[in-house]
């Protein structure tokens, strides 16, 4: 599970911006002189980013290319881009999930030889945002049945695993059943914490007390950071199967409005720093 103290990384961070300011349409490169003072604003030192920047590269998400006028600077890769796209899809989702569309089952099964694959797949179904149903047996809305596909066949595990769509027919409760397949407390405690840390900023920018377009540029930076590992850690379940108190909606809303008001000004940061049209 995610905690705050992992939050906010070097690559974390480096991984934010290019989501956020990196993907303009003709794919220009980020200069490294102005990456490092953007990563300024939010507390990463120079050396910080270049060894970032570094694994990153050696990762093949990020790609050393010269801008326009010859400087050194870093653009994503298609995979890394493939990955971001994917990821819009869920860090920035309007829709309210409904019980009628149903689950989709993993079912897997990795010999003891391998054994490595089963960890990485108990790894990546939950980073999906699984429950765990039984032993071999994970569980998620049937709307991530997609994502889930795509992601094991990139990630060679696909021969291991058998997908199903269905329904839920008891015997307990599905709300009951929910409350066994996934650790709902440790849930709601990360939207607690990202409304504890955010929730502020968006009433100081409400009440006119916000401050320039850097000021935005950090304080959507930070929030973008915090708010992209919650719909993975969170599958975003039908209302009616959620505690009355649930805080997920809430922290929804706070970082839809923080996109909203923050996102655009913050670019005006971006293109003073990098001299580019970011979109």
């Amino acid at each position: 599970m995610i905690t705050v103290a992992e939050q906010h990384t070097p690559r974390s961070l480096i991984v934010s911006f290019y989501g956020a300011y990196g993907r303009g349409p003709d794919d220009a490169p980020v200069p490294v002189a102005a990456l490092i003072r953007l990563l300024a604003v939010v507390g990463v030192d120079a050396p910080s980013v270049r060894s970032s920047v570094s694994r990153l590269k050696r990762r093949g998400l990020l790609l050393a290319r010269r801008t326009a006028d010859g400087a050194a600077g870093y653009a994503l890769s298609e995979e890394a881009r493939r990955l971001l796209d994917d990821g819009d899809r869920r860090i920035y989702a309007r829709t309210e999930p409904k019980l009628s569309e149903g689950w989709v089952l993993a079912v897997f099964s990795v010999p003891e030889a391998e054994r490595h694959k089963r960890h990485l797949l108990r790894s990546r179904l939950g980073r999906l945002g699984f429950g765990t149903a039984a032993p071999g047996v994970w569980i998620a809305p049937a709307r991530l049945y997609e994502e889930t596909r795509n992601t094991l066949e990139r990630l060679g595990l696909s021969a291991y695993v058998d997908l199903f769509r269905g329904d839920h027919l008891g015997y307990a409760a599905t709300a009951g059943a929910v409350a066994r397949w996934w650790d709902l407390p440790a849930i709601a405690a990360l939207h607690e914490e990202f409304l504890a840390a955010h929730e502020p900023v968006l009433r100081a920018w409400r009440t006119g007390s916000g401050g320039s377009a850097e000021d935005a540029y950090r304080d959507y930076l930070y929030a973008l950071d915090s708010w992209r590992r919650l719909p993975y850690a969170d599958p975003v379940l039908p209302s009616e199967l959620l505690p009355a108190d649930w805080p997920g909606r809430r922290s929804a809303e706070v970082f839809t409005a923080l996109h909203e008001l923050l996102r655009d000004r913050g670019a005006q940061c971006v293109r003073g720093a990098t001299g580019t049209g970011v979109s």
